[in-house]
């Protein structure tokens, strides 16, 4: 029964860790164009990292067609700016200038071939958001130690479950795990990211760190409550708790600059919840 409670943690936590590869808003939007003989398969940057502005690359082979990017800083209503692609062999590649941490474009890409408007399959209008260069030791080690802890809560809810005396012992390493994971490599990411140690509450409304320390309160809650005598039921419920944090996309209402003041703001819920906690 151990084995098979292993087994069946660690492909739930490899399922889960691939649907947080393909959701959310910071992987790149997938779409095609066709040319009337020809589809191309294309792809728009939603996340860009470090000091240089972000590369917007088609891989088109047909040299007659051409274009250009319109964007401006969001959320504004400024006029969009205009930013012919330039042929580089089979590619079309066009450069959105940096903005500082947090802060996100909107732009779009219009294409043409003989004169002729050509049409993508889904809408071309994307929305990027910069961010500081993470080193890629302390980012592996972060997103390792996360999937770590998904692990081991699933392991150890399963555990409690069937009453297999193992799960207190199991208790205690997954908060260790998630604390460490989450409490410490996760402002040291958020500082290198966006130069905030924790935008989480009490000081901000980051959903990422948000749904952090939800986890490691479940886990506290389930570490304290390990000695009485429905330890396991309170170890399933936060094993639940944190397998339903997993199901919400990754950066979703994350950090977002405020083009008006410069200032780091939470993600588009804010200016909702901003109303009932004036």
């Amino acid at each position: 029964m151990k084995i098979l409670i292993w087994i069946f943690a660690f492909l739930f936590t490899v399922s889960a860790g691939y649907y947080q590869r393909i959701t959310g808003p910071t992987y790149p939007f997938k779409t095609e164009v066709s040319t009337g003989n020809q589809r191309f398969p294309v792809e728009f940057m939603r996340s860009h990292s470090g000091p240089s502005g972000c590369p917007v690359v088609l891989q088109i082979s047909d040299i007659k067609v051409k274009g250009y990017v319109l964007y401006r800083k969001y959320p504004t209503s400024d006029e969009m700016t205009k930013v012919d692609l330039k042929r580089e062999g089979d590619k079309l590649v066009a450069l959105l200038p940096n903005q500082p941490p947090a802060g996100k474009l909107e732009y779009k890409v219009e294409l043409e071939k003989d004169g002729k408007q050509l049409i993508f399959k889904k809408s071309s209008r994307v929305l990027v958001r910069f961010k500081g260069d993470v080193p890629d030791f302390v980012l592996v080690l972060h997103i390792l130690l996360i999937f770590i802890a998904m692990f081991f809560s699933n392991a150890t809810g399963l555990l409690a479950a069937f009453k297999i005396n193992s799960y207190k012992f199991w208790t205690i390493i997954t908060f260790v795990t998630i604390v460490i994971a989450g409490l410490i490599l996760g402002p040291i990411v958020q500082k290198y990211a966006f130069n905030e140690w924790w935008e989480g509450v009490p000081y901000g409304w980051d959903l990422t760190d948000n749904k952090t320390l939800i986890a490691i309160l479940a886990w506290l809650l389930a570490l304290l409550m390990i000695r009485k005598r429905y330890a396991s039921v309170w170890i399933i419920i936060a094993s639940l708790i944190t397998v339903a944090i997993f199901t919400i996309p990754h950066s979703i209402y994350g950090s977002q600059l405020d083009q008006e003041t410069g200032k780091i703001i939470q993600g588009n819920i804010l200016p909702f919840l901003s109303i009932f906690i004036r």
